[in-house]
């Protein structure tokens, strides 16, 4: 057999050049499909997420961040949580405030949203019982009774204003039945919801407050607890808005909260739950 050199093989060459062509053109056409389905399957799962709006008392700020966390993994659905007093939450709502859900410190005030047909009936849920504790800044000397509010190193007190914080509502039945309102009265100071209380004990403008329990495990405070027996039951309660488009999320939220899991989250965090 003879052998020709340096003569090109044409034939072979554009064997070659066309399955490099081809392998190519597949690579790049498999590229492709794979970006666009990329980009069509991930704004399809985000479209799926919903992001919820609640309005809750604020003392449900740690056990609420908590399980907002544990929701969001779970489900996928995002929650916005404005914390604020109970009374203050309830007037933005009847103003328009966009709110999916409304969690209350006390069930008159969903009570009365429902008498103004603003939330969905059959979503109202009882999810917790609070507590009050006696809590005082670890820089005071200790309060480790009810007449120790009295002493005159306990130059200030704080509690939420009860005109519109039913955790403040709350601590002033408390002290009226203990005979203590009008002898403290001048040391009161009072904060917008309980949460702010708290910030005034912890920070050394009060000395002393009656708080939520769900919020007093902070490094800056002791507390001593209050028998339920002396003040009214916080019967804390949450619902859905009637005008909401999330109501089906919305509800799986209520759902979490009242389950099993959510229950010792609350407990957890001093609630009492049924």
């Amino acid at each position: 057999m003879l052998f020709e050199t340096g003569k090109p093989d044409v034939e072979t060459d554009l064997k070659t050049c066309f399955y490099i062509f081809y392998k190519d053109l597949s690579m790049l056409i498999i590229t492709r499909i794979t970006l666009t389905l990329l980009f069509l399957l991930f704004p399809l799962s985000a479209a799926f997420s919903e992001e919820l709006l609640v309005g809750a008392a604020s003392d449900l700020l740690f056990v609420f961040s908590e399980m907002g966390k544990t929701f969001e993994s779970e489900t996928g659905n995002r929650i916005i949580f404005t914390f604020g007093s109970t009374g203050m939450l309830a007037e933005q709502i009847r103003q328009g405030a966009p709110y999916d859900i409304f969690a209350a410190a006390d069930d008159r005030y969903i009570m009365g949203l429902k008498n103004q047909n603003l939330l969905k009936n059959d979503s109202i849920r009882n999810y917790a019982g609070g507590r009050l504790v006696i809590a005082y800044n670890k820089n005071v000397k200790p309060v480790t009774t009810l007449r120790d509010l009295l002493v005159k190193d306990i130059k200030s007190i704080a509690i939420a204003n009860p005109d519109h914080a039913p955790y403040g509502i709350a601590a002033k039945e408390f002290l009226i039945r203990a005979g203590l309102w009008d002898k403290i009265k001048s040391k009161l100071i009072l904060g917008e919801n309980v949460r702010q209380a708290l910030q005034f004990i912890q920070t050394g403008n009060a000395d002393a407050g009656i708080i939520a329990l769900s919020i007093a495990k902070v490094p800056e405070v002791n507390y001593i607890t209050i028998s339920e027996e002396l003040h009214p039951p916080i019967n804390q309660t949450m619902a859905i808005l009637k005008d909401t488009s999330k109501q089906k999320v919305a509800k799986e939220f209520i759902d979490f909260v009242c389950s099993k899991k959510g229950k010792a989250m609350l407990e957890e965090y001093g609630y009492k739950t049924k």
